[in-house]
């Protein structure tokens, strides 16, 4: 029997078996699919949903004599996501042919890059919650382009298979980790920060429940400290949840293995979303097994400097460097975070600073009640009824005094049922905050006579109950008087 030490932390997470400790290592292979409208070696479109089969060029078929031309847009979107992790530009590289057969892949090989890939060395930075050491460095070994395959569909007919080409041709980033990450939370935030990194700089929409990302999980187990043991390769894995998922799964079964006696097969694995279980798809292969060798179809990529300095300046700001302006403007790290995980976000923010919002002010707004709201509404920022511009307004009227905190509460209701603007909600509801010293010292004489018990109770020693007083005022008020006023003259009717 196997037992999780611990899940909180994500870099003290263990696994113990009856004989000691064991440690999990993990790494990670992405295929992002490229933003392109055309695919990497043909001019057929991309757009998911198509009708099976309806984007199709000869040269995806395969057709005798068509010649493969490479997709510039999809070299310059690789390029770009790879100076987006600080890695190397191989200003010289080569695609290679993998040579295997299935029935998805028309030419008998996958146009990919193994020897010399487009993209090498780099790093992501991931955050760690409730961990020593707030922060992890995980290597990524490359990027290299491919083609992806087409999909084979087995619910179309009892006895027969059927295939659909519309994904044949279409341009993939193969994002290689280091065996860096030691948990499934370590797995689950580099998957997540890669994903907003490849949004932010537009390569790929990382829709991962449309196939356009998808990883396959890498996991094997050692005694801490020890030599790396066999892995295995969970393919195909769409989403953060079933990743983190297959990775503790996996790495309890392997120490299961171990320690009933058994050796690790080197093979290729299947995650089972609904049973949260991997299952045995096939051996492993190795590089040598594909037969790798140059296309002799395409020539090397040569990268010049003018189409690299291109690639650099058309980067956006990325999520790093997004978080820390925030913080520079007085935002707390949580809010810096929240703000930036998605690129969306970021931006109807940005848009809202634009606007003229007060940043530390906009920031508790925007992760408080607006995302409050788009999560009870079940919608996405880009879907929110509420324009920055709007939330611009809302906000200064609150810092100017016409609106209090609950007036503002009110206003953002409405106008996320109606899509008004705050003013004129106000103007046509009378929802203006009153500072009028009579108007609130009449209704404060007349709620303490209606209260005689809490009147003698708080001059007898319970001032707890200034409280209940305040929130009696407001209430006959209708939530419209200034709450500062409204404190300071119960004070004084209080006789403080």
């Amino acid at each position: 029997m196997t037992e999780i030490l611990s899940t909180a932390a994500p870099s003290s997470y263990r696994i113990r078996g009856a004989t000691g400790e064991w440690e999990v290592i993990i790494g990670l292979e992405v295929h992002a699919q490229v933003t392109s409208r055309a695919k990497l070696f043909s001019g057929a479109a991309t757009a998911f949903g198509a009708e099976p089969n309806s984007q199709v060029s000869l040269v995806d078929a395969a057709m005798p004599g068509m010649l493969p031309v490479p997709n510039g847009e999809c070299i310059r979107q690789a390029v770009r996501t790879g100076m987006a992790i600080g890695a190397r530009i191989n200003k010289w590289s080569r695609f290679d042919r993998k040579n295997y057969f299935y029935a998805d892949l028309p030419q008998g090989y996958q146009i990919s890059q193994l020897y010399h890939p487009l993209v090498g060395e780099g790093a992501i930075e991931i955050a760690l919650e409730g961990e020593a050491e707030p922060t992890k460095v995980i290597g990524v070994e490359r990027i290299h382009v491919e083609q992806d395959a087409g999909k084979l569909m087995h619910d179309q007919h009892p006895t027969r298979s059927y295939v659909d080409l519309n994904r044949s041709g279409v341009a993939l980033m193969e994002i290689v980790s280091k065996p860096d990450m030691r948990s499934p939370a370590q797995a689950g935030a580099y998957l997540r920060k890669l994903r907003a990194i490849l949004r932010y700089v537009g390569s790929c929409d990382g829709n991962m429940e449309e196939g356009s990302m998808r990883a396959d999980v890498n996991v094997s187990v050692r005694r801490p400290g020890g030599e790396f043991g066999t892995r295995t390769e969970t393919k195909n894995v769409n989403s953060v949840r079933f990743v983190m998922a297959a990775i503790e799964h996996e790495a309890a079964r392997q120490v299961e293995t171990l320690e009933n006696g058994g050796r690790i097969a080197q093979e290729t694995r299947l995650f089972d979303p609904d049973s949260g279980t991997t299952r045995s798809m096939r051996s492993k292969e190795d590089a040598h097994d594909y037969r790798y060798f140059p296309d002799p179809d395409l020539l090397p990529l040569e990268l010049a400097d003018g189409f690299l300095d291109e690639c650099r300046a058309s980067l956006p700001e990325l999520p790093d460097a997004k978080r820390a302006r925030y913080e520079e403007l007085g935002i707390s790290a949580y809010a810096a975070n929240v703000l930036t995980a998605e690129v969306e976000a970021a931006r109807w923010f940005d848009t809202l600073l634009a606007a003229g919002a007060k940043p530390v002010a906009a920031a508790n707004w925007t992760t408080s009640e607006l995302f409050g709201a788009l999560n009870r509404l079940g919608k996405g920022i880009e879907e929110s009824p509420v324009a920055p511009s709007q939330a611009a307004e809302l906000l200064a009227l609150v810092a100017d005094g016409t609106l209090s905190g609950s007036l503002a509460k009110q206003v953002f209701e409405v106008m996320l049922e109606t899509g008004d603007a705050p003013g004129a909600i106000v103007a046509a509801r009378g929802l203006k905050q009153t500072s009028d010293t009579a108007a609130i010292e009449a209704v404060i004489a007349e709620m303490l006579t209606k209260n005689p018990a809490q009147l003698a109770q708080y001059r007898g020693g319970k001032e707890a109950l200034f409280g209940f007083f305040v929130g009696q005022t407001m209430k006959a008020m209708a939530g419209k008087a200034n709450p500062a006023v409204v404190n300071d003259l119960l004070k004084k009717a209080l006789g403080e």
